[in-house]
């Protein structure tokens, strides 16, 4: 999704370069002063910790017994790899992630970084990982050919995995034809070839992603959704991670019915460090948007989020508020909103496609952002939306820290998925 935001932040880095700053975790309230450094001057006087370096021979002098000393490797390597790890563990690697960065170029510091995340994405993924992908091997295990039985049973696995009737239907009918033409003969390929399907699913949908910038004016985002799936919070990630790319962002607070609502991006505004448009509790939504376009156009900024009060998908006269909204952005700002982004809460499965399928009744939605897969082992509805619905999921949440809302990358995602290294790391 940020790939215009990249190339216009090469541009402003030939003029001025802007330092990366790590915000606290939405948790911890205001940050202080020495949060706000580089992470790099914090975090590079402290000593590496002696706990991860534990070699063959030590743990061997500190067991009798070789399960024991097994099990101590099996530990040190979890704590090692595991990204969420606090204490030492997580001191050193900060540690030495920032050296690297004092002494490398940002280029080089990528790879690590975009291997770092695909092991947190690797292990938030666990739950919808048990209900697809340790279900079908356990399907599999010890059948050699592949028969009617078994696909009716993997048919039945794909759905109450939240792919969806229609998607399983697909897969297990495509998985037929090619079983009658011999391409399938044994579970292990049909494995491969449902991987390879779901694959094609989320990069179909994925192909309308690039987002093209306005030649005049902010690029304004409306973002929408039911109540409780983190719209407010999403947008405060958003704009960090915005902010980070070099842009000048605008926020709006749009959500006047919800108590402490206008607070709540108050406070994300004062973390970002951005400016907020918002108007008293109960104002009208539609206002407060026409006064934020022309802060937008008159500050020069480059991007524009703007907050809507959540609302159920099957409350139309709240869907015709959410409408107004939309012409009111669009009067004021030819060709506004240019993107329309519906906030999902993955946990709640397929009724997430209803939600998706009112909603881009209502305002024509162009992408998606789905929360909390970390929690859920619906993970699956991700190909249903994809394969039914078509809209390019831009924005993934894995968990509760301002890093944790990331671009949405296909091929991450189903290698995070099925567990196998990532191609081109």
């Amino acid at each position: 999704m940020l790939g215009w935001f990249k190339k216009k932040k090469r541009v402003k880095e030939q003029e001025k370069e802007t330092p990366e700053i790590t915000l606290p975790d939405e948790s911890a309230g205001n940050p202080s002063q020495s949060q706000l450094e580089p992470s790099g001057e914090t975090q590079s006087d402290t000593p590496p910790s002696p706990q991860v370096s534990v070699t063959d021979e030590e743990s061997a002098s500190q067991f009798s017994t070789a399960p024991e000393m097994d099990a101590h490797k099996q530990r040190l390597d979890k704590e090692a790899e595991d990204i969420d790890t606090t204490g030492s563990t997580g001191e050193t690697e900060e540690t030495e992630s920032s050296e690297k960065m004092e002494s490398t170029p940002e280029e080089t510091a990528l790879p690590e970084e975009k291997t770092g995340f695909f092991s947190r994405l690797t292990s938030k993924l666990s739950k919808t990982r048990e209900s697809i992908v340790y279900q079908m091997d356990a399907l599999f295990l010890g059948k050699k050919k592949i028969d009617a039985d078994l696909l009716d049973n993997f048919e039945e696995l794909l759905i109450t995995s939240d792919i969806g009737v229609s998607t399983s239907a697909e897969l297990i009918d495509y998985a037929r034809k090619k079983v009658k033409r011999n391409e399938l003969d044994d579970p292990a390929a049909l494995k491969r070839f449902i991987k390879e399907k779901m694959g094609a699913y989320i990069r179909n949908a994925s192909k309308p992603a690039e987002l093209i910038m306005p030649d005049k004016g902010p690029f304004v985002i409306m973002v929408v959704g039911v109540n409780g799936v983190g719209k407010t919070t999403t947008i405060g990630k958003i704009a960090h991670k915005l902010m980070n790319a070099g842009q000048k962002v605008l926020l709006v607070a749009g959500d006047t019915f919800r108590a402490a609502a206008v607070s709540q991006l108050k406070i994300w505004g004062e973390r970002n460090g951005v400016e907020v448009v918002s108007k008293a509790e109960g104002a009208d939504p539609s206002s407060v948007a026409f006064d934020a376009m022309t802060r937008a156009v008159d500050g020069n900024f480059d991007v524009v989020l703007v907050d809507t009060a959540g609302r159920l998908h099957t409350q139309s006269n709240l869907m015709e508020e959410l409408k107004k909204i939309k012409r009111v952005i669009g009067k004021k700002l030819k060709g506004a909103p240019h993107e329309v982004l519906l906030v999902i809460d993955a946990t709640t499965g397929q009724n997430g496609i209803s939600q998706a399928k009112l909603f881009d009744a209502a305002v024509d939605i162009t992408g998606i952002a789905l929360t909390k897969l970390d929690g859920t082992a619906k993970g699956g509805i991700v190909f249903n939306i994809s394969k039914d619905m078509n809209i390019p999921i831009r924005f993934i949440g894995i968990g509760e820290k301002i890093e944790d809302l990331r671009d949405f990358e296909p091929d991450e995602f189903i290698a995070a998925l099925f567990g196998e290294p990532i191609a081109n790391t």
